[in-house]
């Protein structure tokens, strides 16, 4: 190689580093960022986690401390006053409450806890759905027929996770409206249905020993 060609090859190499240096100056901060931002994204979810984790577990222990208490009364109080950020959370919470006040002869109170449960906007449908199907559950509030058949219907669309219980309680209306075979039809339709459990089937069959069916009719 001549000194000429040796020349010209170290004048490239330094060319070639003064733009890479150059470039990075320039363009060396993305790089840093995105560290910065892959390292903080990290350190952030981290933190995210251990703070879930904790209030979690503040919750829990809140809610496990207020079953603990005997007197119905006392223990729907208690719960009542636990909160959480979290919607879901606090939809859970909500239904514990509407137990231990039903379970304290408070229907009404269990009523108006389920019923706000069920039209809270920011609440995961399947825990207002959870909410309208234990309102139709408990005795004493004084609905009316037309008001279970509208709270049913909502429950009885197609994948509606409650669907095949709505139904149990459609049957149970007809029921008391004297409607026996419409009651002993849809009785038959859950013990069809893919998605009936084994205790729901159960209590199918019975109900339609107790209206006078037949178990292999249709």
């Amino acid at each position: 190689m001549s000194q000429s060609d040796s020349f010209i090859d170290e004048v490239s190499e330094e060319v070639r580093n003064d733009r890479l240096f150059r470039r990075f100056r320039r363009y060396g901060w993305i790089g840093a960022l995105a560290i910065i931002l892959v390292v903080g994204g990290s350190a952030w979810n981290e933190y995210r986690k251990a703070t879930n984790e904790t209030e979690a577990r503040r919750l829990g222990d809140a809610v496990l401390g207020a079953l603990a208490i005997e007197d119905a009364a006392a223990r729907a109080a208690v719960l009542a006053d636990i909160s959480s950020d979290d919607a879901a959370a606090a939809a859970v919470v909500r239904l514990v409450v509407a137990g231990a006040q039903a379970d304290a002869g408070d229907v009404q109170a269990a009523d108006t806890s389920l019923a706000e449960l069920a039209a809270a906007a920011n609440v995961p449908n399947v825990y207002r759905d959870l909410a309208r199907l234990k309102r139709l559950t408990l005795a004493g509030t004084g609905m009316s027929a037309a008001e279970r058949i509208a709270i049913v219907e909502a429950l009885s669309g197609p994948g509606a996770p409650f669907r095949t219980l709505a139904q149990e309680q459609r049957a149970l209306i007809h029921i008391e409206a004297g409607e026996n075979d419409a009651a002993l039809a849809l009785y038959r339709d859950l013990l069809s249905d893919a998605e009936t459990t084994g205790q729901l089937a159960g209590r199918a069959r019975q109900m339609i020993v107790i209206l006078g069916g037949d178990l292999d009719a249709g």
